[in-house]
């Protein structure tokens, strides 16, 4: 079983939210040269980040590799406990896939990071 150990090397997007890598990598041309990401150029370009899947419960974090072809699901993780219920007062039973909240973001930093 991956753990989040394994990808610290990975250079990851904290940033990029599953809205905006659909924008880039299967809408291709649909965003600004001047945005914060710059458009897919070829099958070369990657992007490797974090989301909350909410379609199941409790919702599970996934660590994602992306370019124009495939989107590979590097780990999944269950939502830790301590996290759910902000989580469940920010989106209550919504369903969907989402960008992490700051909590989330700060827990997966030090899980990767961390002592």
């Amino acid at each position: 079983m991956a753990t989040l150990r394994q990808f610290n090397d990975y250079d990851i997007d904290w940033d990029l939210s599953p809205e905006q890598a659909v924008t880039m990598y299967l809408e291709w041309g649909n965003n600004d040269w001047r945005a914060r990401h710059a458009p897919v150029r070829s099958r070369a370009d990657f992007s490797t980040y974090f989301v909350v899947d909410a379609w199941e419960d409790p919702p599970v974090v996934r660590l994602v590799r992306r370019n124009s072809e495939n989107a590979e699901e590097l780990v999944s993780l269950p939502l830790p406990e301590h996290l759910r219920a902000a989580w469940t007062r920010e989106y209550g039973k919504l369903k969907g896939v989402f960008e992490p909240t700051p909590a989330i973001k700060a827990w997966l930093k030090d899980e990767l990071y961390g002592g």
